[in-house]
């Protein structure tokens, strides 16, 4: 569903409650165009959820792969100061 930010500011937070009843997640557009999204918030963690899923999996796959490098905190926390 979308919905004008203008809209928005008529309405207020309420306006949320009553349309994520009708719809699983918001789309505010600024001028025509989309720029944000509002869930509630049992859907945004279901998300948060997936994202770690796909976390591990990468992960899992790059040690299956092998595709990683061994190497001692020390050396690891200078190899980080040097990128900054």
């Amino acid at each position: 569903m979308i919905v004008s930010a203008n809209e928005v500011k008529k309405r207020g937070v309420s306006l949320f409650e009553r349309l994520l009843t009708k719809a699983n997640e918001l789309i505010i557009t600024v001028r025509g165009k989309q720029k944000f999204v509002v869930l509630d918030i049992d859907r945004y963690n279901e998300f948060k959820k997936y994202e770690l899923d796909i976390a591990y999996l990468k992960a899992m796959n790059d040690i299956k792969n092998k595709n990683y490098k061994e190497q001692s905190a020390k050396e690891h926390i200078s190899e980080l100061l040097d990128e900054l």
